[in-house]
């Protein structure tokens, strides 16, 4: 069973992230997220997220379904 987590993100989420791309001086791990974060924030399907971002399918997945479930750390 494959669930589709949407995210959606809060203005105050989306500028943290957008900040934290900004400075470039967090963990690569971290800012790959916060990549996949804005990017499935805008609409962007799975797939696309793949090819853009450069990781696998479940990075995604899971990074999406943490966000859904747990927030934004």
């Amino acid at each position: 069973m494959n669930i589709r987590y949407r995210v959606e993100l809060s203005q105050a989420e989306r500028d943290e992230l957008t900040t934290m791309l900004s400075k470039g001086k967090c963990a690569a791990r971290k800012l790959k997220r916060a990549q996949i974060l804005l990017a499935a924030d805008a609409g962007r399907s799975d797939e696309e997220i793949v090819r853009t971002v450069a990781v696998g399918g479940s990075t995604v997945y899971r990074t999406k379904r943490r966000f859904v479930e747990g927030n934004l750390e």
